[in-house]
């Protein structure tokens, strides 16, 4: 007895498999990371904080996650790893102590034009088992409800196998119902044309009557059309009779030869369909963007009212209500609504269902519904939609990777955001979160601070430790973490007003504001208030204003800086002239580009499953020009020497001397002004970062001549140290006599208004109304919204 009691109150010997509580990384040199050497604990929250640009994501997103994908697909066969993206290994000596990484980042969700917020979250999939199974009358399967699944029927014959080598052949009908609406296959919407924007009427075929971008009779079209039959290209299209008319704009798709090549000829409308309208509008070239909005005009469908549901799928009820309805209802509206089907048969269905549904609400976008369009929602929104499915989940000792989870949420929202984090580090997990705001950085178990500034000048952790300890120690971000700012003493006078009257789009109630020009206005409110709605809706479509959304810069490897601001144009001219040569030598994506690599700089080798492997191009060593034309030289450098340069260098460089370029200075200036004065301009914009991004696509915009500028949450991926710049920059154009419009939730931002707007009080059907119109001390003195309340916190009156 004595004996056990002695060997119970011996601590327990260590088990092998508790000692490895920790992700060591050693020798990580992605991107600008300087041989970056970490020790990560497990189970715990872990903020990485820094200047935008400082290697955050690229620790983070680009060595530890991207290795621990890379080995999770090391595991499938060969034959698997063939169909999915091959990844190299990251540029680290040592990874040790990796979990299965799931990233969660702000990457907008596919905008294919039938996705919406329900088949993303497979909500949608769960409420049409749920009407195939309580539908009254009972119409079909599932798939009955399904917008996206056409109904089919087929009939012919079919072989029936009668035994001992003996068949028999029956005439058989196959029907498939399906959901989708057949005026507008499920797309809740018909197009109309705009004929006089296709073509101009009084020009024949080979006189370039058609005005469709990348239709031109020079080229494979011209051959079609000429080679056809259908019609005469040289007689003017408004002397067609009606069959050639018909012929140019609708005929389906048949075979021709034209010049003994054997071709398919098509109507000009069934191809702009398909070329051009099953798109999503965002990721169109601007020509061919421009050219949709002027040709086509979407219009409601008649026959599903834009439910894009067939007759059938809507007549079908569970307590008078159809999927349509259920589907438009507001996720916390539904949520009540399932709460309340208590029906045994489907109780597993509706205890997940519910599940999703509440954890809409939990997450704060119980004001979607499940019929958005997912292609709407905006950055913040798609990473909170994307963590849904793992809320739920029974997972653990899994790394979640985070990359700024506050993104487009109200200080209000941000404590929800933050116990949903802590929700799922208690759950036994890893929780890796890359985040520029003070409240969530304080909720950080463990902190690790990259710096000291962005670029070539960062890359190197300056401070690992606990959220005191960051306070205390002389970092950027130590110094700037408990900043506050103060309420401007005065506030500038407005020279006019841009009014809004009766603004309805979305969840707004008939909104009526004067919004004042020629100051500094900030448009605030919870998430889903209806800011958005209100300033896309009703003022960025408007003469004179230039509107600088969240979406994404799209770009290739090829792109940098230069070729995206246009700052090349002017270089290639200025060295042209210079040394009396073509400025198409001076392009790495034209004339001077080097033979061997295509002016890519590297040469990248296609290894089948394995990963692809980029090497220097040995010819030109990476410098990406044939040799001959880096002998000419403008102001003693020549163009590869120019595009290593930083924005700070270059703007030196054009703004006096030999190389003195006004039109190249003046976009260096803007780039410098939104702070990328570290930034190269041959940078590839794929290695930028979010913040870099942002501040680039404001950079560009700045050179538009508009009066009115707004601006959707710029603050994004910025740290503090950079919003004291935004701001100086935004009190700039003010001063310059632009008006600027900003949607913000950051409070120093607010706190610098001259006028602030507030949309409430809540989300979605709670909100849509103004409920505070004035300058920052009156909402601060007033407390009487939310926003009051938490800026009132921040400037601490």
């Amino acid at each position: 007895m004595s004996t056990a009691t002695r060997t119970d109150t011996q601590p327990p010997a260590l088990h092998a498999a508790d000692s490895h509580d920790l992700i060591r990384v050693l020798g990580a040199r992605e991107n600008n990371l300087k041989d970056v050497s970490v020790e990560i604990p497990k189970r715990r929250l872990t903020v990485f904080t820094g200047v935008s640009g400082s290697g955050k994501s690229s620790l983070v997103f680009g060595t530890i996650a991207a290795e621990s994908q890379r080995l999770i697909n090391e595991t499938y066969s060969a034959f698997v790893q063939g169909f999915m993206p091959t990844l190299t290994r990251p540029e680290v000596d040592v990874l040790e102590g990796l979990t299965t990484a799931i990233i969660v980042d702000q990457e907008r969700m596919g905008a294919n034009p039938r996705s919406t917020v329900g088949t993303a979250t497979d909500a949608n999939a769960m409420l049409r088992i749920l009407f195939s199974r309580l539908g009254e009358p009972h119409i079909g399967p599932p798939n009955a409800y399904s917008f996206n699944v056409p109904s089919v029927k087929a009939s012919g014959a079919i072989t029936v196998e009668r035994g001992a080598g003996r068949t028999k052949t029956e005439k058989a009908t196959f029907t498939r119902l399906g959901g989708m609406c057949p005026r507008c296959e499920g797309m809740g919407s018909v197009t109309d044309f705009d004929l006089s924007a296709l073509y101009d009427d009084s020009l024949s075929l080979n006189e370039g009557a058609l005005t469709i971008p990348g239709y031109s009779m020079d080229g494979w079209y011209g051959r079609i059309f000429r080679g056809c039959g259908f019609f005469d290209p040289d007689k003017p299209i408004r002397k067609y009779t009606k069959k050639e008319l018909h012929d140019l704009l609708h005929k389906e798709p048949t075979k021709v030869k034209v010049d003994g090549i054997n071709l398919t000829y098509e109507g000009l409308i069934p191809k702009i369909q398909k070329s051009m309208l099953a798109k999503d509008p965002e990721a169109m070239q601007p020509h061919i963007r421009a050219f949709v909005e002027r040709a086509i005009t979407f219009t409601t469908c008649p026959d599903c009212g834009g439910t894009r549901l067939s007759e059938a799928a809507r007549s079908s009820r569970i307590r008078g209500i159809n999927i349509a309805d259920a589907c438009a209802m507001q996720i916390s509206d539904l949520a009540r609504w399932v709460r309340d089907l208590a029906e045994p048969s489907v109780a597993p269905l509706l205890t997940t269902l519910q599940q999703t549904l509440d954890s809409f609400v939990e997450i704060g976008l119980g004001y979607l519904s499940l019929d958005r369009p997912s292609g709407t929602l905006s950055g913040g929104e798609a990473q909170r939609t994307k963590m849904i499915r793992h809320l739920g989940s029974s997972l653990t000792d899994v790394t979640y990777v985070f990359d700024e989870p506050t993104i487009g949420l109200h200080p209000h929202d941000i404590q929800q955001m933050n116990d949903l984090l802590l929700r799922l580090r208690d759950k036994g997990n890893t929780v890796l979160v890359v985040e520029h705001k003070p409240e969530t950085i304080a909720i950080a178990d463990h902190v690790v601070d990259l710096g000291p500034r962005a670029g070539t000048e960062g890359g190197e952790v300056v401070f690992e430790g606990t959220v005191e300890g960051l306070r205390a120690c002389g970092t950027l971000t130590g110094r700037h973490l408990d900043d506050r700012a103060s309420l401007k003493p005065s506030v500038r006078t407005p020279s006019g007003a841009l009014r809004v009257r009766g603004a309805s789009t979305h969840n707004l109630r008939g909104v009526d504001v004067d919004i004042p020009l020629g100051v500094l206005v900030v448009v605030t409110g919870v998430a889903g208030s209806g800011k958005s709605s209100l300033i896309h809706g009703s003022v960025s479509g408007r003469d004179g204003v230039v509107s600088i959304d969240q979406g994404a810069i799209r770009g290739s490897r090829r792109s940098n800086p230069a070729t995206y601001t246009g700052l090349l144009d002017p270089i290639r001219k200025a060295f042209a002239k210079a040394n009396g040569v073509k400025p198409a030598l001076f392009s790495a994506n034209s004339e001077g580009a080097c033979p061997t690599c295509n002016g890519a700089g590297v040469i990248y080798t296609d290894l089948a499953m394995m990963a692809g492997i980029a090497t220097v191009c040995e010819e030109c060593e990476g410098k990406r020009f044939q040799a001959s034309v880096l002998e000419y030289h403008l102001g003693g450098r020549d163009i590869s020497e120019v595009l290593a340069m930083s924005v700070t260098e270059a703007e030196e460089f054009f703004g006096a001397g030999e190389a003195r370029t006004p039109a190249a200075h003046a976009v260096l200036g803007r780039l410098a002004d939104v702070g990328l004065g570290y930034v190269s301009l041959g940078q590839p914009l794929t290695t930028l970062s979010g913040g870099e991004r942002q501040r680039l696509k404001l950079a560009t915009h700045m050179a538009e001549k508009a009066g009115v500028y707004v601006l959707d949450e710029p603050t994004t991926g910025l740290h503090l140290a950079d919003v004291a710049h935004l701001l100086g920059l935004l009190d700039r154009l003010v001063d310059s006599g632009r008006s600027v419009i900003v949607i913000e939730h950051h409070q120093a931002v607010m706190a610098h208004a001259d006028w602030i707007i507030d949309l409430g009080p809540g989300a979605g059907h709670d909100g849509g109304r103004v409920v505070f119109e004035g300058a920052p001390a009156d909402l601060v003195a007033a407390r009487s919204t939310l926003t009051g309340e938490h800026l009132a916190a921040y400037v601490g009156s």
